[in-house]
């Protein structure tokens, strides 16, 4: 069902307008004329002009002397400030995980990776407790034997897979458990491909997860995303269907808020 916020009929095109002024400005163009915002955001010169006026006019821009061209203020950077204030990944990703269970999934987690486990930072959980299966946060398992494991291994370089993979025993968590090294390296290059990893029942009898890794400005993998569900709510096909894109979307969200926050936005892991 589409959510109040994608309806267009909610949609007040005024401030999409003045946004779009905002985003025009970057690093490579600090300085813009009003011919250059209007040719950058698609409005007509006179919208860009009552537009760029406006926002002088609230601070979030100012004329540089001269006063045909403009620049962004250092105001603009109180709407980035009450996003960054809860400066730690879990943080950020705990009302997102809210917001796919249990609608869509009957768990959802953020997890690093740490001398080949995965450490659990932040889970939403509804529905699970009949499988017996328990990932709060500090929960620490073998990241051969899980998608959110898998997911940010197959980021990493064949070195650093290797070394991840052989820092733990890999014992069979049930008969679909892959613990065979070069098996595991395959399945690697097999989740890199397709963008996301998929379980089903590899270390949990009864449960199926798909993943996804949280990359930074290197394109490295600094955490990974998951949501899982009781084999009894979809067949696999269906469940990797109805949310591989949407583990993506969520990763790629908060691989951007990584990203754009220049550090201050911590993965929370065990070693920080």
């Amino acid at each position: 069902m589409r959510s109040r916020a994608e309806n267009p009929k909610n949609l007040v095109q005024s401030v999409a307008k003045a946004f779009a002024v905002l985003r025009a400005f970057g690093p490579d163009l600090p300085e813009l004329t009003v011919s250059e915002v209007a040719a950058r955001t698609g409005h007509d010169r006179g919208t860009a002009f009552r537009l760029i006026h406006t926002l002088v006019g609230l601070g979030y821009l100012r004329a540089v002397p001269g006063g045909r061209r403009f620049r962004l203020t250092l105001k603009c950077l109180e709407l980035g400030y009450a996003a960054l204030s809860a400066s730690d990944l879990p943080s950020h990703a705990q009302p997102l995980l809210r917001e796919l269970v249990p609608e869509v999934a009957d768990a959802g987690s953020l997890g690093v990776l740490e001398k080949g486990e995965v450490i659990y930072l932040a889970r939403v959980e509804a529905g699970l407790e009949r499988h017996g299966v328990v990932r709060r946060p500090g929960t620490r398992i073998g990241a051969y034997a899980t998608a959110l494991g898998q997911a940010i291994l197959a980021w990493l370089p064949r070195e650093e897979q290797v070394a991840q993979l052989e820092c733990v025993p890999r014992v069979k968590l049930s008969d679909r458990t892959l613990t065979d090294l070069d098996a595991l390296l395959a399945r690697l290059d097999e989740v890199r491909q397709q963008g996301y990893a998929v379980s089903d029942g590899e270390n949990a009898y009864g449960l199926r997860t798909v993943a996804a890794p949280v990359l930074d400005a290197r394109g490295a993998p600094a955490a990974g995303v998951s949501l899982t569900i009781g084999g009894g709510r979809l067949p696999l096909a269906d469940f990797v269907s109805l949310t591989a894109p949407r583990v993506r979307a969520l990763a790629e969200e908060l691989g951007t808020a990584l990203r754009l926050s220049l550090g201050t936005i911590r993965s929370g892991g065990a070693s920080e």
